[in-house]
């Protein structure tokens, strides 16, 4: 007997699985695109919206797929507009999203994992380490939740994958949630107005430029040398500097993207005269 627990998340499937198991249950392949522009263009909560497909279709993927495995435990908006969603998962852990309202942009901000393995000092989010990695239905529900937020003349126009966890880690997941994004038959943004931020993986951000899309790439930066940012991100002790910024050279060499550099001042830590001269000659015709 079948039960919700054996239902897919209906955003892990890509476009291609979702076209075969139209097929399988003698349905047009095509109808896999009728379905995501549901999703993804029209806002809807439930597969009965869908009302340009059959009723046994309708009830076909009722019983086979959940468009949302995530519940709402927490709902903050504050008085810019800006609204922190608080996601309980299936496995009673937790991630944060993020809609930022600008005058000219709504730009969403994604978590990749449940908590974070690379140990930064400042950030709360590995606190208890790297419990899992996200699916990619659950970086795309995140997507889906904070769309249905906004009023029917608002758009998602921007992403930023900079949440809770380390992205490049969880490529395997990231990559498929993109392309969606980027797709016309998913969200239609263009990559230049997706972002996707690390604490600096070299072979990572090297994997991602072979992968062919010029999304923009944030490193988490936070020092100008590498004893002081071992203190800061632990996990450049096994990485260094300079392995971060060749592999970034490389990124904008292969997809012609220049790369921005982040960085989070902590009084009496990383932000005296001193340190600005040596970032500034560090990231000398970077960036």
């Amino acid at each position: 007997m079948s039960g919700p627990e054996q239902k897919r998340l209906l955003t892990d499937l890509s476009r291609a699985e979702l076209a075969d198991w139209c097929g399988s249950i003698g349905e047009a392949p095509f109808r896999a695109d009728q379905i995501r522009r549901w999703i993804f263009g029209k806002r809807v909560t439930d597969f009965e919206q869908m009302h340009d497909l059959s009723k046994p279709l309708r009830t076909a993927l009722a019983n086979s797929f959940r468009l949302f495995a995530s519940e709402i435990v927490r709902h903050q908006v504050a008085s810019d507009r800006t609204e922190k969603l608080l996601l309980r998962l299936e496995d009673g852990s937790h991630i944060e999203c993020v809609l930022m309202r600008e005058p000219d942009r709504r730009t969403v901000c994604l978590s990749t994992q449940v908590g974070c393995a690379m140990g930064c000092v400042f950030c709360a989010s590995g606190l208890l380490g790297l419990k899992r990695n996200l699916s990619t239905g659950e970086i795309l529900e995140q997507v889906l939740r904070l769309d249905r937020l906004m009023a029917a003349d608002e758009r998602i126009t921007n992403v930023v994958v900079m949440g809770i966890g380390e992205p490049l880690a969880n490529l395997k997941a990231l990559l498929p949630a993109m392309e969606v994004l980027n797709a016309k038959g998913g969200l239609g943004l263009g990559a230049r107005r997706i972002t996707i931020s690390t604490v600096g993986l070299p072979e990572k951000i090297r994997e991602l430029a072979r992968y062919g899309k010029p999304f923009n790439l944030a490193v988490s930066l936070h020092a100008p040398n590498d004893e002081l940012r071992n203190q800061l991100v632990p996990v450049n002790a096994r990485i260094g500097m300079a392995a971060i910024l060749e592999a970034t050279d490389d990124y904008f060499l292969v997809t012609g993207r220049r790369v921005t550099f982040e960085y989070v001042l902590l009084g009496g830590l990383n932000d005296t005269v001193d340190h600005a001269r040596e970032l500034a000659a560090v990231l000398e015709g970077r960036g």
